[in-house]
């Protein structure tokens, strides 16, 4: 059932327009532009919004749906491009590409057909490329096929691109990519998963490594750059490049719970990915692993965070420690733990 919003009557017309409202990177900027006194309209999907504000306009939504998404986008000046669908399940393919793809075309085409002002579209590192060798990922890097190992990077890819069409046919848009999001109140859904795995004393750990971020410094550098007079540039979002191991390690000692202690080899990994390819044909349950986030654990990518702290001198990351000590209180009291 639609979540039903106790405020239908809002004082002012929403100005600013926040897809994927639901999501982790959604609902954290909600909360900021709402922290604001902004005027909000949030599209959802499936998932409703579990937001209430007398400035906060809810709507279920698809933005696959041109009819539908050019009516919301009347009035508004801002958008904040959130939505997504994020699966690395082999099945999902033609779905993650269409969402990620045309979904995007139809918001870029909604906001030159609406004229807003200013688009900021939230990206991926995964469309940079993740396999690099001896080399740290840049702005300047792209995806190819040498340097991709997802079709969810691919899709963030040529997603961007249709952003890059919009901006050349005279759109104001910032793309922000990015890296391993920490952070939210739901272990269930998305990067938060990892927090309840380590609660649940997950024992495998890669030789991988990964740029991680705050989902709250991921929202409030998107909110700066849409203030700025920035337009036509991407961002790299990544506060720190760490081991997964040392990631699951903070955590589950966040949670009083033993740490990782079996290493994953490249063999057995390639061995754990085909058990759940076979495991999940004989059962039709959804994939747990598979070969691109398998795959994904094994490579070890760092990234420069150096050009978003440039454009923004007021800008500074949080610490991941600080980030893993406030999720990791957050969930302990949303779930009781």
């Amino acid at each position: 059932m639609p979540q039903e919003n106790p405020y239908p009557q809002h004082t002012n017309s929403p100005k600013i327009l926040v897809t994927g409202g639901s999501g982790l990177v959604g609902k954290e900027l909600i909360m900021q532009l709402l922290a604001e006194g902004e005027n909000l309209r949030a599209i959802y999907h499936a998932t409703p919004i579990s937001i209430s504000h007398p400035k906060l306009e809810l709507v279920q939504g698809d933005i696959l749906d041109v009819v539908k998404l050019e009516e919301n986008m009347q009035g508004i000046s801002h958008v904040y491009h959130c939505a997504a669908n994020v699966s690395y399940d082999p099945k999902d393919k033609m779905r993650v590409l269409k969402m990620n793809i045309e979904g995007t075309a139809n918001i870029v085409n909604a906001c030159i057909d609406a004229d807003v002002k200013k688009l900021v579209h939230v990206s991926s590192v995964a469309a940079l490329g993740r396999i690099r060798k001896g080399e740290v990922v840049t702005e300047e890097m792209n995806w190819s096929e040498e340097t991709n190992n997802s079709n969810y990077g691919k899709s963030k890819y040529l997603g961007e691109l249709e952003v890059w069409r919009g901006i050349g046919e005279g759109l104001q848009a910032v793309i922000v990519n990015p890296s391993l999001i920490l952070g939210g109140d739901d272990w269930d859904n998305g990067s938060s998963v990892i927090f309840k795995n380590a609660y649940n004393e997950f024992k495998w750990y890669t030789d991988g490594v990964s740029g991680v971020v705050d989902v709250r410094d991921v929202a409030r550098a998107m909110i700066l750059l849409m203030n700025s007079e920035i337009s036509g540039q991407r961002f790299i979002l990544s506060g720190e490049n760490l081991p997964f191991r040392e990631i699951f390690t903070r955590i589950a000692e966040c949670f009083h719970k033993k740490p990782p202690y079996k290493k994953v080899t490249p063999l057995l990994a390639g061995l754990i990915w085909r058990a759940e390819a076979l495991r999940t044909k004989f059962t039709g349950k959804k994939h747990m692993l598979t070969k691109e986030t398998v795959r994904t654990a094994q490579v070890k990518v760092y990234f420069d965070n150096s050009k978003i702290l440039k454009a923004l001198p007021r800008f500074q990351f949080t610490k991941i420690e600080d980030t893993i000590e406030h999720t990791c209180s957050t969930l302990k009291e949303k779930y009781s733990l």
